[in-house]
């Protein structure tokens, strides 16, 4: 049987579980027979396909409890990885973000409010430029501020910028608070950058997160856009948990 014919008959046994992918079926025949099961009993159809749905849901919160286990050292307290609010507090949130994102533009002053209620919180940062080449720019240029100790300022100017961050916005910024802009152009070449660059990337396929911002709290994901007191629930979730 071809690889076709087996994706059919495949489908098929979702909608028709007693058929044995055994049966010498032809194209022209899987197909009449899902066409006629459909008709006859689309409640069949949206059963498996809730059925495929919860199979994937479950695999994919596997793998990324695995991920979770294997990679926890690496994601709470990754030495190349920024570290706002308490550094030394006794719950690590961990924010995947990109500059462009307007969601993480959102998400910033509900952070911020987390941190301030909260002194007891770790913020791993973990730059994850994804949108646009601006983005990639951006991610560098803050890194790169860790080597006149200005990340942070050079952070929350970019996320309070309006409009698209680009090259020449980045530097500009960078400027404006005081960084040495060539020095900063030098560092933003470094390897460690590279490094965190590439660490985010792996991380963030490796947990299934496909936008930003995205959370991880203790062995919660959270994809998207979150307010404070959800992010505080989670936070004491799992602090009750250590």
């Amino acid at each position: 049987m071809r690889i076709h014919s087996i994706l059919l008959a495949a489908a098929l046994t979702l909608v028709l579980p007693g058929l044995s992918l055994a049966q010498d079926l032809s194209d022209d025949r899987i197909k009449a027979l899902i066409a006629e099961t459909m008709r006859e009993n689309p409640e069949l159809v949206l059963e498996a396909l809730q059925a495929l749905e919860a199979r994937q849901a479950d695999a994919q919160a596997a793998a990324a409890a695995a991920v979770l286990t294997s990679e926890r050292t690496l994601l709470d307290r990754d030495p190349n990885a920024p570290v706002l609010g308490n550094p030394d507090g006794d719950v690590t949130v961990v924010e995947f973000f990109d500059y462009n994102c307007p969601y993480c533009k959102r998400a910033m002053p509900e952070v911020d409010a987390l941190l301030a209620e909260d002194g007891n919180v770790r913020l791993v940062m973990r730059e994850w430029p994804i949108l646009s080449e601006g983005s990639a720019f951006a991610a560098r240029a803050a890194l790169a501020a860790r080597k006149q100790g200005k990340y942070p300022e050079m952070h929350n100017a970019l996320m309070e910028m309006r409009g698209k961050v680009e090259a020449d916005t980045v530097l500009r910024v960078a400027g404006e608070i005081g960084l040495d802009v060539e020095k900063l152009k030098a560092d933003m070449q470094s390897p460690e950058i590279d490094e965190h660059i590439a660490t985010s990337m792996r991380l963030a396929e490796a947990l299934g997160f496909n936008g930003t911002p995205s959370f991880v709290v203790g062995d919660q994901l959270i994809p998207g856009f979150v307010e404070k007191a959800q992010l505080a629930e989670v936070v004491s979730a799992a602090r009750a948990v250590e």
